[in-house]
């Protein structure tokens, strides 16, 4: 994660403060635990507790850690030195290092999901609002990349508002799935450490005991977990894409808002690039990058290696800050999205009428005309537009063939914009049923 792409909030979650932090409440309710259970005195446990507004020391930790070359142990000599080390002696008791490790990442990644939601209900907001702003206003639907039939904006809007309303579903899912936590020792028999333990901790750290844990919580939860992000990404980079087209130079219905001050171009003084959707695009690249590594983290040997380790260390923090970012970086672009609806009714006119043609295929059939008929007058006088330039609604005036079927006051009607929006409302009393 860098900066520039980092909100200091979810920033915050992946921090060594926060870490040591979670991996002294672990050890701290362990021994609470223990104490209960007349494994260690209840004076050592309350002992432990007097670390709790202690400020580890990172560097410290770190000076441990180049000795003994293993983490957990460098944080658990060091929380001695604060607590006193006769006082200390019985944390750990029973317990292995994944034990830490796992719950506290498994905290962590619940922690993130919670900003994560937090950020697609914002997202989820700004299409609403816009959704119903622009609900009636007119643009013409593409298939292809090519002028279809009419929608309006509001209807663009509507759909994002639903892709974003699953991805917040998927994510409360990614939340439940991973927000399990291990204290079972090594190879996950609790040999030396009673399930009880497991039990206080996990309800203490908000967190359900994990049903059958190795040495290590399995990495199938995770998988799901990052995959969740990789979809989510995928919107995103779905809405920027829309967001990308509508500002093309040709197309110009919608573009970023251009802040007073900002430049477009270090050469071309008028460029008003979508830099902030194009940003997106690159950023659900790089979520997307971190599931494939997640995948591969499932299979792992007998009943623990860490080979996932050091994956899980850059792609916890990286995956879930670089989302988050995005996800108010979109939620800002679409509250301030300058729409121009009088582009997308002359855009809606470019193809001289062209966008009524399954209507008059439709009236030719219900009027007697089979439908290789139909669609072969229609197509005919399509083509005239196309590549002669002419008026749609005037070819089939003038067309014979179709006027045995339909009179001229019959086909100007098929032209009727408000056609093709009269189910609108249906639409939306089903995107924003709740």
């Amino acid at each position: 994660m860098i900066p520039r792409y980092s909100r200091p909030e979810m920033v915050a979650i992946w921090s060594a403060e926060t870490r040591y932090r979670l991996w002294f409440e672990i050890e701290a309710h362990a021994c609470d635990a223990q104490a209960a259970l007349g494994v260690i005195p209840a004076a050592n446990a309350a002992a432990v507790w007097r670390a709790r507004d202690a400020t580890f020391d990172a560097d410290r930790i770190a000076e441990i850690e180049a000795v003994t070359k293993h983490d957990v142990i460098a944080f658990l000599t060091h929380l001695a030195e604060i607590v006193g080390a006769e006082e200390a002696r019985f944390v750990h008791q029973g317990m292995t290092s994944s034990d830490v490790l796992d719950t506290c990442f498994n905290i962590q990644l619940v922690r993130a999901a919670d900003l994560l939601i937090a950020g697609v209900e914002r997202v989820r907001a700004a299409l609403k609002a816009r959704a119903h702003e622009h609900r009636l206003t007119p643009r013409i639907g593409r298939s292809h990349g090519i002028h279809a039939e009419p929608v309006t904006m509001g209807l663009t809007f509507a759909r994002f508002y639903a892709e974003m309303t699953r991805a917040r579903d998927r994510l409360r899912a990614a939340r439940a799935e991973v927000a399990t936590g291990a204290i079972s020792g090594a190879v996950g028999t609790f040999a030396n450490i009673d399930p009880a333990v497991e039990a206080h901790v996990c309800a203490q750290m908000g967190l359900v005991p994990e049903p059958i844990s190795t040495q290590v919580i399995p990495r199938d939860r995770h998988a799901m977990y990052f995959a969740t992000l990789g979809v989510v990404a995928s919107s995103i980079e779905n809405i920027a894409t829309e967001v990308r087209h509508m500002q093309r130079t040709e197309v110009l219905e919608a573009e970023e808002y251009f802040s007073p001050g900002q430049k477009g171009s270090s050469a071309m003084p008028h460029k008003r690039n979508p830099v902030l959707s194009e940003n997106l695009t690159g950023l659900a690249r790089i979520v997307r990058g971190m599931v494939v590594p997640a995948l591969e983290n499932v299979a792992l040997w007998h009943e623990r290696d860490i080979s996932h380790s050091s994956v899980e260390r850059m792609i916890g923090p990286d995956a879930t800050v670089t989302l988050d970012f995005a996800l108010h970086r979109l939620a800002g672009l679409i509250e301030r999205l300058v729409v121009y609806p009088a582009n997308m009714a002359a855009n809606l006119e470019r193809l001289r009428g062209l966008v009524h043609s399954q209507r008059v295929l439709l009236a030719l059939t219900q009027k007697g005309a089979s439908r290789e008929d139909a669609y072969r007058l229609v197509q005919r006088n399509a083509m005239k537009v196309w590549e002669a330039g002419a008026d749609f609604r005037a070819e089939l005036c003038a067309d014979a063939e179709v006027r045995a079927h339909l009179t001229e006051a019959e086909i100007g009607a098929l032209f009727d914009l408000a056609h093709h929006l009269r189910h609108v409302d249906t639409i939306f009393a089903r995107v924003f049923a709740d």
